[in-house]
């Protein structure tokens, strides 16, 4: 049988169910978490990922805030970082979500990962919303379905891919976080997964045209292939979050939105603290500070919520007052 979850309150720093060694690696992952947030987290995955072979297999339970637990293997190179309480997770996502909470919205999760997005989103301090989690991965399905689980099943999964349109793919990768439908198929073939188109949900029954959409793109190199497949949904009440990635001096998926589409391109610039509209891809070239690393870039052609995005730009400038 499985040991019961360690477990986490980012609120508090309390930590329980840890023996003395999980509890010095917990130090150990918050510290290497603190000292490398000033190179963005270079070489913090692969250390981390090191230590985690030390540790017995058992998961960790981070309280986000009192409506939401998110679990993950103890020692993930990737999502150890929340063991540093001044660590914010995509921040500029957490920012528009929560100026949202008010908002009768639902978020589409495309890339959920481990569901880390689906757990807070759906969560009262973020406005308890309706969320469809995607994920093709089956490896990372089943720790998905697990935080589905472990918050009252308050949110609704989906096991496949996003693309250009309904069909299958080949699912390869090594890193949980980057696993793709983009590029050539591992040697051994991959994991065969269905893919849908995103106007696919309407013409499912899953969402209708008329509502209200945040729709988080983090596909791994498949998100123009994605915008493509889900123009109707995007011609509504809908706004594309979509990852930039820092290796890419293209800016391909920033470039594909502004001459592509008539969507407005936003980005958040750390300088203004505000959503900036992007008419010249060479904000970007500031902006994307570190190879290694992905960037989030907005896409709406909603009124409403472009409205909603200036308000929020609104509320930064007085908070620099």
């Amino acid at each position: 049988m499985a040991q019961a979850p360690i477990q986490f309150d980012r609120a508090s720093g309390a930590l329980e169910g840890a023996n003395l060694w999980e509890r010095t690696a917990a130090l150990a992952l918050a510290t290497g978490s603190k000292i490398s947030s000033h190179f963005s987290h270079r070489g913090y995955i692969g250390c981390a990922n090191l230590l985690r072979k030390t540790l017995p297999e058992r998961n960790i339970a981070i309280k986000l805030n009192e409506d939401a637990v998110f679990e993950f293997p103890y020692g993930d190179g990737y999502w150890s970082k929340l063991l540093n309480r001044s660590y914010h997770y995509e921040d500029e996502l957490e920012l528009l979500f929560r100026h949202s909470a008010d908002v009768d919205y639902t978020l589409i999760d495309c890339g959920a990962n481990y569901g880390y997005w689906s757990v807070l989103v759906s969560s009262a301090p973020f406005g308890s919303h309706r969320v469809i989690a995607i994920e093709p991965s089956s490896q990372n399905f089943q720790k998905l379905a697990n935080n589905a689980r472990v918050n009252g099943d308050r949110f609704e999964l989906m096991k496949c891919a996003v693309g250009a349109k309904r069909g299958s793919a080949q699912l390869s990768g090594t890193k949980h976080e980057a696993f793709s439908i983009a590029g050539e198929a591992d040697s051994d073939g991959g994991e065969e997964v269905p893919v849908i188109a995103l106007d696919d949900l309407i013409d499912d029954g899953k969402v209708s045209a008329e509502g209200k959409y945040l729709i988080k793109l983090d596909v791994e190199g498949v998100e123009v292939e994605a915008i493509k497949g889900g123009s109707r949904l995007l011609e509504g009440d809908s706004v594309v979050l979509c990852e930039e990635h820092g290796n890419d001096p293209d800016h391909t998926v920033s470039r594909y939105i502004l001459e592509q589409t008539p969507l407005r391109l936003m980005v958040y610039d750390p300088r203004s603290s505000r959503l900036e509209t992007v008419t010249e891809l060479s904000i970007l070239d500031r902006i994307k500070v570190s190879t290694h690393v992905g960037y989030n870039v907005f896409g709406t052609a909603s009124v409403f919520w472009q409205n909603r995005i200036d308000a929020l730009n609104a509320d930064a400038a007085r908070r620099m007052q």
